[in-house]
């Protein structure tokens, strides 16, 4: 029996939106696959390949230290029981620690968010700084407590003016000898957030193997001072601490350093000239057709410095596009985002395959040694069935049905 998504009934989709884990990250390129699949023909010893993997990172990421985990929340986790258990003196075997053990993480209020519960699932306690409309220096000084284990930063689309800077968390946390962690899951690109943040002075920082990279999804990538990856080493698997359930596997640490030696050589710059070019090819394409309204909108939605395109309906199209292309049926693969809720749509380009193509528009340029669009593709927005679904569409062979679907709007 074939062991695949159709197998399962399930559909693949065109991903047009961003490198979401409900997505399924990223899609790994050539090089990735085959140090996952080199990986998977032999055994090894587990603690001497984190180490040597570990290593390598690294040197690639100009850090003193690096370790490989099952995910950036893995990372947070780790890094957090890393921080209680130095300060607690417990070793891994007897984390969690008991009720009263130093366990206060200072964070910024505007900082919260969902992905802060694996710090405190590693049995942190909280603590806000500052207001959602802005922290001072003094909001620091005043949190500090002989319990305080760490400052984590989270780096993304919540940073503000209004914040506490990075520069001067890290000043006042290294008078008091307090680590600071920096939370720079989806902050890829600029490749040197990779080392940026621990040159700056921050003893981790937390990536996602899965996002920009392009390595597996169940990966993250933990870099900063040797001391704080060795207690993380320590209490992650295959040793019996509280990172056990958490492994991380042979593949997965072979293909995220595939994956990192990939990204650190590309073009990072060409790659950006690329998506500002797709993001105009769409605009050009979609602007004024059919009652559409299209423009450039910047940054993405993880704050990083990649353009988008933003796509807005005219009342009563999503209806229309809903009824008439829902006839096109099964044989289309799907987008399921929840963009066009409200009639407006963000399109990013980091993760549409040339051989797919996207939106009503020919021409949308390559990135790297992907294969360009085939002729006779028609380009296409389809929406989808319910108003939390998008559904961006590639049709090879079906010219007049698209004409028949979308002629009565205009739009072509």
């Amino acid at each position: 029996m074939s062991s695949n998504y159709k197998s399962l009934g399930i559909r693949s989709v065109i991903n047009a939106n961003a490198t979401l884990t409900k997505l399924g990250g990223s899609l790994m390129p050539a090089e990735v696959r085959q140090a996952m699949q080199d990986a998977a023909q032999s055994f090894v010893d587990m603690h001497d390949l984190q180490q040597k993997v570990g290593i390598r990172l690294a040197e690639i990421t100009r850090n003193e230290a690096a370790f490989v985990s099952c995910g950036a929340a893995t990372g947070l986790l780790l890094a957090t029981a890393a921080c209680i258990t130095k300060a607690s003196g417990a070793n891994y075997e007897g984390f969690p620690n008991p009720p009263g053990t130093q366990n206060e993480v200072i964070v910024q209020r505007m900082h919260r968010n969902p992905y802060d519960y694996a710090v405190r699932q590693a049995g942190a306690s909280l603590v806000e700084i500052g207001t959602m409309d802005g922290t001072s220096l003094d909001d620091l000084e005043n949190a500090y407590s002989p319990s305080t284990v760490a400052i984590f930063w989270f780096q993304g689309a919540m940073n503000q003016p209004s914040e506490l800077s990075l520069e001067d968390v890290i000043q006042s946390a290294k008078k008091r000898g307090v680590p600071v962690i920096v939370d720079g899951a989806a902050q890829l690109p600029p490749a040197n957030n990779l080392w940026n943040f621990t040159q700056l002075g921050a003893d981790l920082a937390i990536f996602s193997g899965g996002k920009d990279l392009s390595g597996p999804q169940a990966s993250g990538l933990v870099v900063g001072k040797s001391e704080w990856i060795e207690r993380i080493r320590i209490l992650g698997a295959p040793n019996h601490g509280v990172g056990r359930p958490m492994k991380v596997g042979k593949e997965e640490m072979m293909g995220l350093l595939a994956a990192v030696e990939r990204y650190v050589s590309l073009d990072h710059d060409k790659l950006l000239e690329v998506y500002e070019q797709r993001v105009r090819v769409w605009i050009q394409g979609l602007n004024g057709k059919g009652g559409l309204s299209a423009k450039r909108d910047y940054p993405n939605e993880a704050g990083q410095p990649v353009p988008r395109a933003l796509v807005q309906l005219p009342d009563g199209l999503l209806n229309l596009l809903q009824e008439r292309l829902g006839l096109l049926g099964s044989p289309l693969h799907e987008l399921v985002d929840e963009g066009f809720a409200d009639g407006d749509g963000l399109i990013g380009p980091g993760v549409v395959e040339d051989h797919d193509g996207i939106l009503t528009v020919e021409g949308t340029p390559p990135i790297g040694p992907r294969p360009q669009p085939s002729a006779g593709v028609v380009h296409m927005l389809r929406i989808g069935h319910g108003p939390a679904e998008t559904v961006v569409t590639r049709v090879t062979r079906n010219q007049q049905c698209w004409r028949k679907c979308l002629d009565p709007q205009g739009i072509r």
